[in-house]
């Protein structure tokens, strides 16, 4: 049986998921991706090659005795695991996640750790849980000395990214970004829903979800894996094209040395190389939740802007290449 059989049923779950590129010159290969994912020696890396190179870890479960935040200050003491494992898209992409999930109650007083590790990724209140102060106050983030597992998926990451196999020379500049993620129930006969899907300060995103009961915490966790990716892939060619100038090209023939690209160019070119083939949205996302992203492709439209970055890369590469004699139009924005 399963840790989620065994525990009592779960009335919210929580994670957070941090995406970056991975700081090498050249995108790790599946043996090298199965190396830097090895987290633990009794069981082995995910690496998958369809529909793209993919690999994830096992999970690692880390103890905690703390506060749970919430948004009426109410104070509510939990104890159990958080699990935590770490995925590599391509040879490129590095994400980190933690998430637990809480029943609506809990014993009142502390149990022995051999009840909570037979438990993976549940975190027990004491006594009866607020479940709406607890979910609000998850997405705000708590305070100091509360439950932030932020630090945890943060705290995985920063030791990959110190591994000895990255070479620490990335072939574009980018930042990392953060998804904070809380799932409730759906009411009885709904199927999944995105309550709120917000873009934060500081890189972060909050995204309120509700569920059928029965759904996989981890499953979710994997849904929400999958929207911090192409959320991160969205971030980062907008900043790409957003560093650039466009405008009238340069003269020709150019100066410098021959074989020289141009300066827009050689911007984009990273993209192309790098980021362009990442877009693949749904490709490990369980089938009961994978609704979820036509209502993202609704609204806001990830894949309806993504289409649109793409093309205006591609154009700017076309007109680039184009002597300026025979240009009908100058590249502009």
């Amino acid at each position: 049986m399963t840790g989620e059989e065994t525990a009592p049923r779960a009335v919210l779950a929580c994670g957070e998921v941090r995406t970056c590129l991975l700081p090498a010159g050249q995108a790790l290969d599946s043996r090298a991706a199965a190396q830097l994912l090895r987290l633990r020696a009794d069981e082995r890396v995910l690496v998958s090659e369809r529909p793209n190179l993919y690999g994830r870890s096992p999970d690692t479960l880390t103890g905690v005795d703390c506060p749970l935040p919430s948004s009426n200050g109410s104070r509510v003491r939990a104890v159990g695991t958080v699990a935590a494992r770490a995925a590599l898209t391509e040879g490129r992409v590095l994400q980190t996640s933690a998430y637990f999930r809480v029943p609506a109650t809990g014993p009142d007083h502390r149990r022995s750790w051999g009840h909570y590790l037979v438990r993976p990724g549940v975190v027990e209140p004491f006594g009866k849980l607020p479940r709406e102060a607890v979910a609000e106050g998850l997405l705000d983030g708590g305070r100091r000395g509360e439950l932030d597992v932020g630090l945890i998926a943060g705290g995985l990451q920063t030791r990959l990214l110190r591994h000895p196999l990255l070479d620490q020379r990335p072939p574009l500049r980018s930042r990392p970004t953060r998804l904070r993620w809380v799932a409730v129930p759906a009411r009885q006969g709904d199927g999944p829903s995105i309550e709120r899907f917000t873009l934060a300060a500081d890189e972060l995103r909050t995204v309120l979800l509700r569920v059928p009961e029965g759904v996989r915490s981890a499953d979710v966790a994997g849904l929400c894996d999958d929207l911090a990716l192409h959320d991160w892939l969205l971030t980062t060619v907008v900043r790409i094209l957003d560093g650039i100038r466009l405008g009238p090209g340069e003269p020709w023939p150019r100066p410098g040395p021959p074989g020289d690209l141009p300066v827009v160019v050689g911007a984009l070119r990273p993209a192309v190389d790098h980021l362009l083939h990442l877009w693949m949205p749904r490709a490990r996302v369980s089938g009961e939740l994978a609704p979820l992203w036509a209502a993202l492709e609704e609204r806001p439209g990830f894949t309806r802007q993504w289409l649109a970055l793409v093309q205006r890369i591609r154009d700017q590469l076309v007109l680039h290449a184009i002597p300026p004699p025979y240009r009908e139009v100058e590249p502009r924005p």
